[in-house]
């Protein structure tokens, strides 16, 4: 379970072997076991005590920006055996098996936009379906054009990946516009600031997973700032934006699903004077609570049953597993 602290004047502090939040309406106790993380957004406040319980029971606390990004982050110190694992990532950052993995990521990527088309309804529309089979034999093609592309090292291919990833996303999101209602139809993907409530609510979700996926890789021992596709970016967590391609499809699926759904309400975006929208409480927390529910629901994979969430836990360990045989 995930604590959300993102009502103004909201405070979150320490009862025994608990917590205890603190907001308008009265004070509520909840149990420590069983929390994975602690989000903070701005306006809220948590004490040095519920922090020290934290990072007693290994909960993460993750402080977020209006946009859903992490914007700092206290975790346990005994995550990872980070020592050899950064060795090993190391040298794979720069090995010919890192150019197989990131062409991989981005091909799982393609795919699982391929199967989100796949899952949209086309019944009754021919026009609409021959553009969604047309869309998908495109991202086919990019698919294919991955599995012969080579090089010595990453940077050999870089920035072909980076085109072929930019050209395959403008396709899927142009298709996916087709299902949007009329009146939250965009023009493209607009990140900062959002042009639009879709493309505010999409780069809440993804600075959600950002974090998620930061944490998994922490707790695995895995040092998030070194990258293999993304790795010029100074002081950034670069490896977290090269393997959250392969569950941004997640955020997608929740957000359209709202947006299909007609959930969205005036209430939950404000426009600025510039033309940028931002998500309000109220959007902030139906797409909190939407995303993190389906997040852990439960699906199986490879034969066995685990939340989507807990998907992205062994995932990292395997990834640390890879990275300490090549010390």
């Amino acid at each position: 379970m995930e604590l959300v602290l993102n009502t103004f004047g909201t405070s979150l502090n320490r009862d025994n072997q608990g917590f205890v939040i603190t907001t308008a309406e009265g004070r509520q106790r909840i149990p420590a076991e069983g929390i994975t993380s602690i989000q903070v957004s701005r306006g809220a406040q948590i004490t040095s005590d519920a922090v020290m319980l934290a990072v007693e029971r290994e909960i993460e606390v993750l402080f977020m920006d209006r946009s859903g990004n992490v914007i700092g982050r206290i975790w346990s110190p005994r995550y990872g055996s980070v020592s050899t694992i950064r060795k090993g990532q190391l040298n794979f950052s720069f090995s010919h098996e890192a150019i197989d993995w990131i062409k991989g990521v981005i091909c799982q990527k393609i795919e699982n936009q391929q199967a989100m088309l796949l899952v949209m309804d086309t019944a009754g529309d021919t026009a609409l379906a021959n553009r969604v089979n047309s869309a998908i034999n495109r991202l086919e093609d990019y698919r294919t054009k991955l599995g012969l592309i080579d090089g010595e090292v990453i940077s050999d291919i870089a920035a072909t990946l980076r085109g072929w990833e930019g050209v395959a996303s403008k396709i899927y999101f142009d298709t996916m516009n087709l299902f949007l209602p009329e009146q939250y139809r965009f023009e493209k993907r607009s990140q900062h600031p959002a042009t639009d409530i879709v493309n505010a609510l999409l780069n809440y979700g993804y600075g959600m997973l950002y974090g998620k996926v930061e944490g998994a890789l922490i707790k695995a021992g895995i040092d998030p700032y070194i990258g293999v596709l993304h790795r010029d970016d100074y002081n950034r967590p670069v490896l977290v934006y090269d393997v959250i391609e392969l569950y941004r499809v997640w955020v997608d699926y929740v957000v359209y699903s709202l947006v299909m759904q007609n959930a969205i309400s005036d209430d939950y975006y404000s426009v600025q004077a510039d033309g940028s929208y931002w998500l309000e409480p109220l959007g902030r927390r139906v797409l909190i609570q939407s995303l993190n529910d389906y997040m852990d629901e439960t699906v199986e994979t490879d034969g066995n049953t685990r939340s989507r969430r807990h998907q992205i836990f062994l995932y990292a360990q395997n990834l640390a597993q890879q990275f300490k045989k090549l010390v």
